[in-house]
């Protein structure tokens, strides 16, 4: 069975890791589009993998990312 919490906490790791951006660096590079989140928040959205589609579009415009391809073919294999 597919746990799609692990899953989207993968995705969305994976995208600060390719940037090398940290959850401090993010809440401040969130503050810049307008978005209050601690260094806290972050790692607790993250570790539980629970956060809004809402939070992972803010992040990736947060960190520069302009466009991006989710396969999800590959996700419960």
């Amino acid at each position: 069975m597919v746990d799609w919490y692990q899953e989207a906490r993968r995705i969305l790791r994976a995208e600060l890791a390719r940037r090398d951006v940290g959850y401090k660096q993010l809440a401040i590079m969130l503050q810049g589009i307008g978005v209050s989140e601690t260094e806290r928040s972050i790692a607790n959205k993250l570790s539980r993998g629970s956060f809004s589609f809402a939070f992972y579009l803010q992040v990736l415009k947060a960190i520069g990312r302009t466009e991006v391809n989710i396969d999800v073919g590959d996700i419960g294999k």
